[in-house]
């Protein structure tokens, strides 16, 4: 895979010098000093704004535009815009995509998005912006997504820039960033520290309630992987769907089919909506 010091991966991933900053500030963001950032919902969520309109910083870097792969959970439209409710396995944010009434025809603008339906899989290109306390993407383009490899290979990237700040260029021997907490990009880990980041395909359960814990480190890795995913999916008691759960652990329809039977059969999990639709068994 490239480099990302000056040019970006494939499809929109990696870091790009050559958007347009919208608007002008005293003393901004030069035009080179422009970037598109593939990342991870959670890497959004977690950033904290220091003061109002503090640019937004992941892994120490500056960014100004990034790019995200999820779900559509729900859509709302409205007169002058469309809201989606993305999930891409590691939380879950809205995107708002502006309607331009006078552009080439069609309800979405020209931009192709008024066809996204629900649970449709996306890409979307945007700037992370907050309104009244709460986080959404400001999107400047979304996709559906018709490769669901496009997913995978959004993470892979992801992962791989991420990586880039933290630990420093491939073969540089750069120095593991100390403290845990702050620098996972994924799920937190779920039962307490059992090792491993879940969405990378960790498990080990630990803490929680000591029954299920202990019915939990009966079952397959499979089923803990599944179960901490759950456990740590801003789902609730409305669940989290099969496909979320392949996307977010990389296991197979099968094996997470395999993993939900051994679950509900120790009672650690329920049915919600439906029966690809599950949620942790609350005591």
């Amino acid at each position: 895979m490239a480099g990302y010091g000056g040019y970006g991966g494939g499809d929109g991933g990696g870091f790009m010098s050559g958007s347009q900053q919208g608007g002008s500030q005293a003393g901004g963001s030069k035009y080179a000093d422009e970037s598109l950032r593939p990342v991870t919902i959670k890497q959004l969520l977690d950033w904290e704004e220091t003061f109002p309109g503090a640019e937004l910083a992941i892994d120490g870097h500056p960014v100004t535009q990034v790019t995200i792969v999820g779900q559509v959970r729900s859509v709302k439209p409205q007169p002058t815009n469309i809201t989606y409710r993305i999930d891409d396995g590691t939380g879950a944010i809205d995107v708002k995509k502006w309607v331009d009434s006078e552009a080439q025809g069609g309800e979405d603008g020209g931009s192709g998005a008024g066809a996204i339906a629900p649970d449709a899989f996306v890409r979307v290109w945007g700037r992370l912006k907050i309104l009244g306390g709460k986080k959404h993407i400001s999107a400047n383009f979304i996709r559906q997504i018709e490769d669901f490899n496009e997913v995978n290979y959004h993470l892979l990237e992801a992962t791989y820039v991420h990586l880039f700040f933290t630990k420093g260029a491939p073969g540089s021997g750069g120095a593991k960033q100390e403290g845990g907490g702050g620098d996972n990009m994924f799920v937190d880990q779920g039962y307490g520290a059992g090792g491993g980041d879940v969405a990378m395909g960790g498990a080990g359960p630990g803490g929680g309630n000591s029954a299920m814990q202990a019915r939990l480190a009966t079952c397959s890795r499979n089923a803990q992987i599944m179960c901490n995913f759950i456990n740590n999916s801003p789902g609730g008691t409305e669940g989290v769907n099969l496909h979320v759960i392949a996307q977010g652990t990389r296991m197979s329809v099968r094996d997470i089919t395999n993993a939900a039977d051994e679950l509900l059969g120790q009672g650690i999990i329920y049915t919600t909506q439906d029966d690809e639709t599950w949620a942790i068994l609350d005591y």
